[in-house]
């Protein structure tokens, strides 16, 4: 379990400076919530925002070199922010849970003599005690450094060389990889571990109606993969591990969906499982084929949203994209009802729909936005100082949105 309580970005394309809720030097900051909406006009950096997320999980996955080079994104000079003299940098400020101390992770990425990008520093440190400076359990640069053993959370090297439990040195061979997947991958690191297990329980959201409709092998699967070109899989693999309670979800979810009456599984002689969908006003049942786009995002989301094990965290662009709006409200508060505000799940959301967001609480909603130089920064709604107000008349965020009350600020 766990989740992100803030988020700095250094010098990723226009995301140049931006803090998200509360890190290791911002301690007086709120804590991010379970669902993080985040607003603003088009060419701020919503989508760039999305695929920082997104670029941690494929250095995570592939190394930082095919990371930069993947989904477009044209390679490390394309990356990094025009004129940053830095490396482009990340920190999570990361909690397991309501009784376990913060755990801040650092990254950062640089050229190497040769041009080519590499892992040029990372650490992780742990809170000691309650108000204690946060002492070190891996720290590398360019490589070179240490990590300690075991599961201790006290243990570590503190700023001034004083070590605590069982320090070992660490050189690694290939600077493309992050050093916590090399040594997370070693049982003895124990904290290490468990952080890369939240890392690889991210899941970033690309869903595709025209992916979804492919005939599937049958082949069971526990999760949606990115383009949810696996429905039926994941269906089948419910199905599978607890029919009762699937059959509870599809009751669930078809409650939801517009002018749906019933979904059933339908499983054929060599093994796979396919949906059928009910419509209103047919005495035949459609498969997911034939069924509309919104329809089927729809369902990809509220499957997402019961996974028995949930991801993590989840980043979802734009879902009101191919919706109608009156039911983004609702979807809205099933999100916001299925984040919880316990430590399983995490969601962030970005969108365009004044519908969607007021469904949401200012606390909820995050502000993108241009400065004078052309990089984005970013506030929470309720740090407006004309929010409170609006929202104690009974003003949704939306409607303060779609009518450009937070244009005419200063972020």
């Amino acid at each position: 379990m766990g989740k992100i309580e803030g988020i700095k970005i250094q010098n990723y394309g226009v995301l140049k400076d931006i803090v998200l809720g509360k890190t290791r030097t911002k301690q007086t900051e709120k804590a991010l919530g379970n669902l993080i909406a985040i607003i603003g006009p088009s060419g701020n950096g919503k989508s760039t925002l999305a695929d920082a997320f997104g670029f941690i999980a494929d250095c995570l996955e592939m190394g930082v070199e095919a990371a930069c080079d993947a989904n477009n994104r044209g390679g490390f000079e394309k990356l990094i922010s025009q004129g940053a003299a830095e490396p482009i940098s990340f920190e999570l400020y990361y909690r397991e849970s309501r009784n376990t101390r913060p755990i801040t992770y650092e990254l950062e990425i640089d050229l190497d003599k040769t041009g080519r990008p590499y892992v040029k520093s990372e650490r992780l440190r742990q809170r000691v005690g309650q108000y204690g400076w946060p002492r070190s359990f891996m720290y590398l640069q360019e490589g070179n450094g240490y990590a300690f053993e075991g599961n201790d959370d006290e243990a570590g090297q503190n700023d001034d060389g004083s070590i605590i439990g069982e320090k070992k040195e660490v050189q690694l061979s290939d600077l493309r990889r992050l050093g916590i997947v090399t040594i997370g991958a070693m049982k003895q690191y124990n904290r290490i571990e468990k952080f890369l297990d939240f890392l690889k329980s991210w899941y970033l959201c690309y869903f595709s109606p025209d992916a979804a409709r492919r005939i599937q092998t049958a082949a069971p699967q526990p999760y949606l993969d990115r383009i949810g070109s696996n429905i039926n899989n994941v269906a089948q693999y419910m199905y599978r591990e607890n029919k009762k309670d699937f059959e509870k979800i599809l009751q669930e979810i078809q409650s939801k969906l517009p002018n749906i009456e019933k979904i059933e599984p339908k499983k054929f002689e060599n093994g796979q499982m396919m949906l059928r969908f009910y419509e209103k006003g047919f005495a035949e049942p459609f498969y997911s084929q034939r069924m509309s786009d919104g329809t089927l995002k729809l369902f990809a989301y509220y499957l997402l949203l019961h996974e028995k094990n949930p991801r993590q965290l989840v980043f979802i662009e734009e879902p009101e994209n191919g919706l109608y709006h009156h039911y983004l409200g609702e979807l809205a508060e099933e999100m916001k009802r299925e984040a919880g505000s316990g430590f399983s799940k995490q969601l962030f959301i970005t969108t365009h729909s004044p519908f969607f967001v007021n469904a949401l609480g200012p606390d909820d909603v995050w502000v993108l936005m241009k400065d004078a130089e052309g990089y984005s920064t970013i506030k929470r709604a309720s740090e407006f100082d004309f929010v409170k107000e609006l929202a104690e008349e009974g003003v949704p965020v939306g409607d303060m949105w779609y009518s450009k009350y937070f244009e005419s600020m200063e972020v």
